[in-house]
């Protein structure tokens, strides 16, 4: 039992017990990428949405460190030019869950519960989670790093989503302030709803590695970022699709890095 925020914080953010595979889901008939722990029945799974202009493998240690905690993580690699479908993105995340549930994934050890399912994203890649959750009653849990507005409406479909969000929004992200975005989602979301802000985080920050969308977008990679956003995502999939409850000093508390909303959180449910 993590007796604390900044000791889970501490654990959540390092690797998992679990050894991880990588898969490509383009061998099912999807382009993207999958993450596995090697073995493990009735395991959670989540989708991930990538951000404008970005690719999965951007967000590969994300995928990785969610499979070193047993966690499934399926990350689309469509809907990647300047002329993106949101509305198909979301639909390749609920796609994305089904390979998860009906697909033979590793070598045979290990099987993922339809009651087990999450969406998750980053930019444009978490309005069309927001999507994804509104039209799939299977989806238990949504996450998004950064969120912005899409087309057709994420913040009209919050108010449709009953499973619990985490929102997380960068403190200097320019490209989605979350006055404009994070905050009227969270607002609207329709179960429990926990908002956090990430202070010294860009648009980019949630990102791995170099990319030329750098020259035109806001922000780059940060590891602090990435670090913080891992163990807080992590921590809430585990509590809402596996029951672990032995993070909820993590999600109930603010913590370095990461302050909480409390004018548009309704986290009681979060951590239950």
């Amino acid at each position: 039992m993590a007796r604390n925020a900044k000791k889970a914080l501490e654990e959540l953010s390092h690797r998992g017990p679990h050894e991880v595979l990588h898969g490509d889901l383009a061998l099912v008939g999807l382009p993207g990428i999958v993450c596995t722990p090697r073995s493990g029945r009735g395991l959670p799974a989540v989708a991930f949405g990538h951000g404008w202009l970005q690719s999965p493998r951007r967000y590969a240690g994300l995928l990785r460190h969610l499979a070193s905690w047993g966690i499934v993580a399926a990350a689309p690699g469509t809907q990647r030019g300047p002329l993106a479908s949101h509305r198909m993105l979301a639909a390749d995340l609920r796609t994305a869950l089904d390979i998860c549930t009906g697909v033979r994934l590793g070598d045979g050890q290990l099987s993922v519960d339809d009651r087990k399912l999450a969406v998750a994203g980053h930019a444009l890649g978490g309005g069309s989670a927001v999507l994804a959750a509104a039209d799939d009653p299977r989806v238990r849990a949504v996450g998004t790093f950064a969120v912005t507005e899409t087309m057709p409406s994420a913040l009209a479909a919050a108010h449709r989503v009953t499973a619990p969000g985490l929102h997380l929004t960068g403190g200097k992200d320019l490209l989605a302030p979350s006055v404009a975005n994070a905050e009227p989602i969270a607002a609207a979301w329709g179960g429990p709803v926990q908002l956090r802000t990430l202070p010294k985080a860009s648009h980019l920050g949630f990102t791995e590695g170099r990319h030329w969308t750098e020259l035109v977008l806001h922000g780059k990679a940060e590891y602090r970022t990435q670090r913080t956003a891992r163990a807080l995502l992590t921590a809430f999939l585990l509590r809402h699709l596996d029951g672990d409850g032995r993070w909820g000093a993590l999600l109930d508390s603010d913590v370095s890095g990461a302050t909480i909303d409390e004018a548009r959180t309704r986290s009681a449910a979060l951590t239950a």
